[in-house]
């Protein structure tokens, strides 16, 4: 059944124009993915069908009786009395008109803030962090339990324990879905539906981002195909237009007007434009990076460091993970000296080059314009390949057209901001990034360029993110920062950090790794043969020693202590779990 109707929107801002003439019908329970590059307009798309933004033509058709959420970026929570209060009245906002009453309204946000973590619900959203005021938002558009649910950004500022909460919630409701974001493992986990803005044109595809990217692929391939068919079909009309110019008025009228529709077509643009990393390599790196030799520090009764010891190798790429409030970002201020540390000392290496990239963002004059921002650090900027370039050439590999150089800083997009943030960064050509949540306000294609960029670069990577996929294919281990000072250094991706953590969880009777042990020998067929039996027999005590080893090593990573060689170990511990399914595997055929 249709929900929201919508047939041929157009939006312009100023001279540019977004999207025109798109229609698009959106069924009850449907859960789509909004999918473009930074500034083609998802974000308004999202405002129109909330009410909150005009549009120049079209028309938008809601189903009867039908109630919609709007999950914005930025949430406007009343600064002058307590959150959950606040978040009170811009429920009762939502349910307005309803006939119901929601008589325990106040009892049902208060119980769903307290599951987001926001415990102390007397505290005004003037003294809450960003991601409490995520939390919050969130929270409100939930208790409505509206029938579509619009969401921008929803994973912004979140850590990845509440990230992994929402996205349960989500899976499991029947509301319908419409939302930009950027995380990818989110979209492919909750979404049935991709909607791409490209063009100015909207493409629907049926199914997760994964299935999304195949037939992507697939569309730009067949455009590619057909506009090689358009351009000789061109040249062959271009031919006989130039014959007998003035015996022109003879001709057929419509091939002379096939003629100008080729042309119109023909001008289509296939290759992409998108941020250019290669010319952003690093520079030398020594072999000392850094040494931390017993780190504390705390904030009052907060403990983020105690006694910290670690030595960094080159190469390393780390990510950091822990809820919001640990001190994450403190660990790296540490590290470049922005924060002092109560005790210890770091030694880092004469031959390090920092590239911080914050969360914050840089601190610019906001009535600058953007070409400034670039031409106050340098006038010549060395690429990898030794080339020297002038602060617009630089700007123009970071998707700033000379136009959109002479922009004064204020009026950038978020996307932008980020952007610029970025070339300031790396036009320094540092050789150890250090990177706070870099993913908030990249778009999609940006943010594969970065992976791309991040797995060939030769120097040291220090990441914070709550993006999974990101971290996943950028990282070789993890510190996990539990709170109360205490950091594990896991030796492995995110997603393997996130299947141990539930191995450890789970109960243990549901462990495979001790049946093969148990089994009693009555189970065995009674004409086993000699052989066979004998192989059981070896499997089993493989298998037990096996297991033995992985238990071991599983203690040792829950252990706290630094290891030393964690790479050999993580390679012995995937190679181990590879064996034992490969072992349970032949025990059963064997069995059978």
């Amino acid at each position: 059944m249709i929900s929201l109707q919508i047939e041929n929107l157009t939006k312009s801002v100023g001279d540019r124009l977004l999207f025109a003439d798109v229609s698009l019908g959106v069924n009850e329970g449907d859960k789509i993915g909004i999918i473009a590059k930074n500034g083609s307009g998802k974000s308004t798309f999202l405002r129109i069908l909330a009410g909150k933004e005009d549009y120049d033509s079209g028309k938008i058709t809601l189903r009867s009786g039908i109630r919609l959420a709007f999950l914005e970026q930025d949430s406007n929570f009343d600064p002058s009395v307590p959150i959950l209060d606040a978040c009170v009245k811009e429920a009762e906002a939502l349910f307005a008109g309803m006939p119901e009453e929601h008589v325990t309204l106040r009892d049902d946000l208060s119980r769903m803030l307290t599951q987001l973590g926001i415990v102390d619900q007397q505290v005004s959203a003037s003294t809450m962090s960003g991601g409490q005021l995520k939390r919050a938002a969130i929270a409100v558009a939930l208790i409505s339990e509206p029938d579509i649910l619009l969401l921008d950004e929803p994973t912004n500022h979140l850590d990845i324990k509440v990230i992994e909460w929402l996205e349960n919630k989500l899976r499991r409701s029947r509301t319908t879905l419409l939302m930009v974001t950027h995380d990818r493992y989110f979209l492919d986990r909750v979404c049935n539906k991709i909607i791409e803005i490209d063009r100015q044109q909207m493409f629907s595809y049926d199914g997760n981002y994964d299935y999304y990217l195949r037939r992507r692929a697939e569309r730009i391939e067949a455009m590619a195909s057909e506009l090689a068919k358009v351009k000789n079909t061109l040249r062959r009309e271009q031919e006989w237009m130039n014959r007998q110019p003035q015996a022109r008025a003879g001709k057929a009228k419509y091939r002379i007007d096939k003629f100008y529709d080729l042309k119109e077509r023909s001008r289509v643009n296939l290759n992409e434009r998108s941020v250019n990393l290669d010319g952003s390599k690093s520079t030398y790196i020594g072999s000392k990076i850094f040494e931390a030799e017993g780190i504390s520090k705390r904030f009052g009764d907060v403990v983020i460091l105690d006694g910290f010891t670690y030595t960094f190798a080159r190469g390393e790429k780390v990510g950091i993970i822990g809820e919001n409030g640990v001190g994450k970002s403190t660990f790296i201020k540490m590290l470049m000296g922005l924060v002092p540390q109560d005790s210890g000392q770091w030694n880092v290496g004469e031959t390090v080059r920092f590239g911080y990239y914050s969360q914050e963002g840089i601190a610019l004059d906001e009535q600058k314009k953007v070409i400034d921002a670039v031409t106050d650090i340098a006038d010549d900027i060395e690429t990898a390949t030794g080339e020297h370039v002038t602060p617009m050439q630089w700007l123009q590999h970071f998707l700033f057209s000379v136009p959109d150089q002479q922009k004064y800083i204020y009026k950038l997009s978020g996307g932008e901001r980020r952007r610029l943030h970025l070339a300031t960064v790396l036009m320094r050509r540092p050789n150890f990034l250090i990177l706070d949540e870099p993913t908030n306000d990249l778009d999609i294609v940006t943010l594969g360029l970065l992976e791309d960029y991040l797995v060939k670069f030769q120097g040291c990577v220090i990441i914070i993110s709550h993006d999974r996929y990101f971290l996943d294919n950028i990282v070789d281990h993890l510190f996990v920062m539990e709170g109360n000072g205490v950091i594990k250094d896991f030796p492995g991706t995110y997603s393997d950090y996130r299947s141990f953590v539930e191995s450890q969880a789970a109960p243990k009777e549901e462990k495979k790794q001790e049946p093969a042990k148990a089994k009693p020998r009555q189970q065995r067929p009674a004409k086993m043969s000699f052989k066979t039996a004998r192989r059981l027999e070896a499997i089993d005590a493989e298998l037990a020693a096996l297991n033995a080893e992985k238990e071991s090593l599983d203690a040792l990573f829950n252990s706290g202590e630094v290891i030393g060689d964690v790479a050999e170990k993580a390679a012995r511990y995937s190679e181990i779990k590879e064996i034992i399914d490969a072992l349970e595997m032949e025990w059963l055929e064997l069995q059978e």
